[in-house]
């Protein structure tokens, strides 16, 4: 996959742990000094999506074959691409992908699916949005162009121009397909494939690139270590898609209610909420500074822990909070769901009181 991209490394940092105790709903409060890792697969494909994008929706197709002992190729039957797909389903890695339902239809006519790429991002925002897919290490670049064309797909001229295909070529394919892979861009040096809806926004990608940039997005993708899937937002995206705005009128007046019983929260930066190896969840929230990452660790974990107004019931009754932990202006909260949750497809859309601005 391509290295381009990647955040700065952090200066070592005093970091707040929070264990927490929230059944009686008190936390134990110990400091050490750590120091950040290396960028991830996330952070690094991060870099690649345009600077524009307010929603990162990651899979590490890899990774989650990997999970669940799935052995695939490109040679493998559709069925098999299904039932894959079904288990990933099944243990909630499969709410990040725009590629599900296009999965058996690509996987024979276009060359390329979940059950042969390394990883996907799928980046969204208001100028448009792009499908980014890590292609393996052995893939026949000849070959995958053959099969485009064979779909109908018109080459384009230059090396890495864009494969136009449109929306009404996708319908003539044997099952459904995302619009998102209306249009193609192979980038054969770097190993990755790009798809979108709309050519023109797809052709200036390159431009727009978010490359090193650092902000409040890229610091809580980076704190979600290295997730089979996971969801990552702007802080303003956040602030509009998870916030209690968008609950009932009971449950705004109800969680209001319970953050002035917390204590004080601040608006987010930035937020991800990552499925790890193993079952776990993280999330992670970015906020302005470290004092005030110190104040949510604590505040956050509280609501965390309490009812879930909007939600419906409690989040004890979904998910047991585990370590939560403030990083210079970061906080991550691990969590582990209680058998039958869906906890990333659950929380990776509003109203989630712990994530509220």
């Amino acid at each position: 996959m391509s290295r381009a991209g990647g955040r700065l490394t952090r200066r070592r940092s005093i970091i707040l742990v929070v264990a927490v105790a929230l059944v009686a709903g008190a936390g134990i409060v110990a400091w050490r000094i750590v120091r950040d890792g290396d960028d991830t697969r996330l952070t690094r494909a991060m870099a690649l999506a345009p600077e524009s994008t307010v929603r990162f929706s990651w899979t590490d197709w890899a990774a989650v074959r990997e999970e669940l002992g799935v052995d695939l190729s490109g040679t493998s039957p559709a069925s098999d691409v299904e039932d894959f797909l079904l288990e990933a389903f099944d243990r909630d890695l499969t709410a990040s992908t725009a590629l599900d339902e296009s999965a058996a239809t690509i996987h024979t006519e276009l060359g390329f699916s979940p059950a042969t790429i390394d990883w996907e991002l799928f980046a969204q925002g208001e100028d448009g949005a792009v499908v980014i897919m890590g292609l393996p290490e052995d893939v026949d670049v000849p070959a995958l162009e053959d099969q485009l064309r064979t779909a109908g797909f018109t080459q384009p001229d230059e090396q890495d121009g864009v494969w136009q295909g449109g929306v009404d070529l996708l319908e003539t394919l044997s099952g459904p397909v995302t619009p998102e892979l209306a249009a193609l861009q192979i980038d054969a040096e770097a190993g990755v494939l790009y798809g979108s809806d709309d050519p023109r926004y797809l052709a200036e990608r390159a431009d727009v690139a978010r490359d090193d940039l650092e902000d409040g997005v890229a610091e809580a993708a980076a704190a979600a270590g290295t997730p089979l899937a996971a969801s990552a937002y702007t802080g303003e995206h956040t602030c509009a898609e998870l916030s209690m705005a968008e609950a009932d009128p009971a449950d705004r007046t109800r969680a209001s209610e319970l953050i002035a019983e917390a204590g004080e929260v601040h608006p987010l930066t930035g937020f991800a909420i990552a499925a790890q190896p193993g079952g776990d969840v993280r999330v992670a929230l970015a906020l302005d500074s470290e004092d005030q990452a110190r104040t949510d660790a604590d505040s956050r974990s509280r609501l965390a822990a309490g009812p879930a107004p909007g939600q419906g019931g409690a989040f004890p009754e979904k998910f047991t909070l585990g370590k939560v932990t403030a990083v210079g202006n970061v906080v991550t909260m691990d969590l582990a769901p209680v058998d039958g949750w869906l906890v990333l497809s659950d929380f990776n859309h509003g109203p989630v009181l712990f994530a509220t601005c």
